[in-house]
């Protein structure tokens, strides 16, 4: 009898637990490198606050901001072993996985975010999102940081003013082409580094947009930014194949919708955020913002511009063409 009472309590203790691990929230862990006040770190409080609303109880979403958890370099391969399910890398980090990305690498390929925008939106490129599926990831939006400027310790206003000095780069060929047609040294460095880099003067300069290069206050280490909006640099926002189609259809739905609507909050911010924060870092004298004249500008095009054939095979003329498209 006492072996009979033994065995229906562990049998009922079995089936509590099994009740209370089947009422467990699915935990959702959101992995990326920047501040929280910049357009990725808004996008990424946004989705968690709607999520955490609208399924609290079977979704609780976690964000890990300024790689508490990974780098950009890492947090792919983590979220592939699920050890996190979401990450919103730079464009730049996908060429392991696809070529066909380093499209929005290409320098003066978009003339400013609007065309940017165009071009994700369009055809082309909300094909370009699922492009790295049979490699177990799934793109579920783009997020704009914003146009890329140029810092250094001395001004540039033409290319020949970047030769022989040393910029940090994100890891890409294609922006290791573009520095190196200056006759710039490239240096493939983590972004948490950046700083540290800069202030130790272990490297000349670097390429940012404005919201990276005032929160990481880049513009406190270096003397000189230059307006060149040579480059665009947004991100991917990622899940992997396996987890998302794991989901229950009523959770995935409700968690792309989130998305959808958190994305669309955070390029608003990157909008706003591009003139607000140059006027801050302007404000903050410690750094000297140069405009370039068209004349100037042109010079950088002409030095640049050349990097586009160098790469075409990979991209393709195709999705090449169609970004030059969204400019008109």
């Amino acid at each position: 009898m006492r072996k009979l009472t033994a065995g229906l309590f562990m049998a009922a203790a079995m089936m509590t637990a099994t009740v209370a691990s089947a009422a467990d929230p699915i935990v959702v862990k959101f992995s990326h490198v920047v501040a929280e006040n910049t357009p990725k770190g808004q996008l990424a409080n946004k989705f968690r606050d709607l999520v955490n609303e609208r399924l609290a109880g079977k979704v609780l979403v976690e964000v890990y901001p300024s790689s508490q958890l990974y780098g950009d370099n890492k947090v792919l391969e983590a979220m592939l072993l699920g050890d996190v399910q979401i990450a919103g890398p730079s464009l730049s980090k996908f060429s392991k996985y696809t070529k066909k990305l380093q499209v929005f690498d290409l320098p003066f390929l978009f003339k400013d975010l609007a065309a940017v925008d165009k071009f994700q939106q369009g055809p082309v490129g909300q094909k370009l999102l699922m492009s790295m599926k049979k490699k177990g990831i799934i793109g579920l939006g783009y997020n704009h940081g914003g146009m890329k400027q140029l810092s250094a310790n001395k001004p540039l206003r033409t290319p020949a003013d970047a030769e022989g000095l040393k910029f940090r780069i994100m890891t890409s060929d294609i922006l290791s082409a573009q520095f190196e047609a200056v006759g710039a040294t490239p240096l493939k460095k983590p972004f948490s580094e950046v700083f540290t880099l800069l202030q130790t003067k272990a490297i000349d300069g670097q390429e940012n947009h404005w919201p990276n290069i005032y929160s990481k206050k880049f513009f406190e280490v270096q003397d000189y930014v230059t307006q060149s909006d040579h480059g665009v640099l947004d991100y991917l926002i990622v899940t992997s194949t396996e987890f998302w189609d794991s989901l229950p259809d009523d959770i995935r739905t409700e968690m792309k919708k989130a998305m959808d609507e958190a994305i669309a909050f955070g390029n608003k911010v990157a909008y706003d955020q591009a003139i607000e924060v140059r006027k801050k870092v302007e404000a903050s004298g410690r750094t000297k913002v140069i405009d370039l004249t068209p004349e100037e500008r042109a010079q950088w095009v002409e030095a640049m511009k050349p990097v586009w054939a160098k790469f075409e095979g990979e991209i393709g003329k195709d999705i090449i063409d169609a970004a030059v498209a969204s400019n008109m």
